[in-house]
């Protein structure tokens, strides 16, 4: 998607990306309180989709570290309404994925509605594998499905492992 720039979140995201969240899940939104302690944690990292820096926040991605895993966990993915079907999911996708993969994690794992059949779509199309499904799992007990999915090494790791780093 031209144009579109993907960044680390801000305090100044804040309204955005609450908005974001309101618009996007019907139960288990995350308070502005929340958001703004993940944006400033190293255990998580807070991305937005904008068309220029400072701009209006259209989409966003949050994955989550564990200090001595080799997991990641993306905890949450939205894009705004109007830019639905645009590319942008998978342009975040993708950029969680690297986002982890630059942090030494081997996989990504994430939980689905079973009720999401876009999202699933583009986590299958992205090549996640369904490893399980949790009964009610969501406040309003909806249940979800499992997906992890390897990531690849970065150049620079293989490179470092090359020279027996």
């Amino acid at each position: 998607m031209p144009g579109v720039l993907i960044r680390y979140a801000r305090d100044a995201d804040l309204d955005g990306l609450r908005a974001l969240e309101d618009n996007s899940f019907a139960s288990d939104h995350l308070t502005r309180r929340s958001l703004r302690r993940l944006i400033s944690r190293p255990s998580a990292a807070v991305r937005v989709a904008a068309r220029e820096p400072g701009g209006p926040v259209h989409g966003y991605s949050l994955v989550l570290f564990r200090k001595g895993s080799s997991v990641a966990r993306l905890y949450s993915i939205a894009v705004a309404d109007e830019r639905r079907g645009t590319g942008l999911g998978r342009l975040l996708l993708a950029d969680a994925e690297r986002v982890a993969a630059t942090r030494r994690k081997r996989v990504l794992k994430l939980e689905v509605r079973v009720d999401n059949a876009g999202a699933i779509r583009l986590y299958e199309r992205r090549g996640y594998r369904l490893v399980g499904r949790d009964a009610g799992y969501y406040a309003d007990k909806t249940d979800a499905l499992r997906y992890e999915k390897p990531l690849a090494v970065t150049a620079r790791r293989a490179a470092q492992r090359k020279r027996g780093a």
